[in-house]
């Protein structure tokens, strides 16, 4: 076991969390115009939108599926291991199935990515690779790469985790604002806990 001081323990725990927030900051000169495309298929999305993905972008695709629908765009999270095993049936013409994958060359999500476009619905890649099999499958690719060196050994997905978060938070802010989702519609959605007891005046 390595040995740190209580100094150094806390030295090192700022630096982890500067080099996250400079890797957060960097994304906004990743934007570009495909952005548009993805907010695009969501906005027109008639169905459901389904968000997946694999390990740790399976749980930030949770987090985005509760995010969105939290601003007025009804999704849910899939599991796309277990959607291969019958799971996929939730899938409809008219849903945007909306999968995260660092690399695009996870077998599951590829498969999944076929058997939606099979029963009619739209695929949206979050990727770091958009010429990957993922990326090339998909109808739009939103591209999210995450700095070099922020996540440990280039494999454990700390950072690389929040950049993802922080660009699904872009477009669920985007998509809020898009639908005119108001304070009131909000409530209505999340009537539980101190959130659901805030009046409406508070949040204006």
């Amino acid at each position: 076991m390595v040995k740190y001081s209580r100094e150094e323990m806390v030295a090192w725990a700022r630096e982890v969390v500067r080099r996250e927030a400079e890797a957060i900051q960097a994304l906004c000169d990743q934007f570009d115009e495909s952005l548009a495309d993805v907010v695009e298929l969501l906005l027109n999305c008639r169905g459901h939108v389904l968000v997946a993905g694999m390990g740790t972008s399976h749980a930030m695709a949770q987090r985005f599926a509760h995010l969105l629908s939290c601003c007025g765009t009804p999704a849910l999270c899939i599991d796309a291991g277990d959607s291969l095993h019958g799971g996929s049936g939730a899938i409809t013409a008219g849903d945007v199935l909306f999968i995260i994958s660092k690399g695009g060359e996870s077998e599951e999500v590829n498969t999944l990515a076929d058997i939606a476009h099979a029963r009619g619905a739209k695929v949206i890649a979050q990727t770091e690779r958009p010429g990957s099999t993922l990326g090339r499958k998909s109808d739009a690719v939103f591209r999210v790469k995450a700095s070099a060196g922020i996540d440990p050994y280039g494999m454990i997905a700390t950072g690389s985790s929040l950049v993802n978060g922080a660009a699904c938070d872009a477009l669920c802010v985007l998509l809020l604002e898009l639908r005119g989702y108001s304070p009131q519609a909000f409530h209505m959605t999340h009537p539980g806990g101190a959130v659901g007891k805030m009046r409406i005046s508070d949040t204006m």
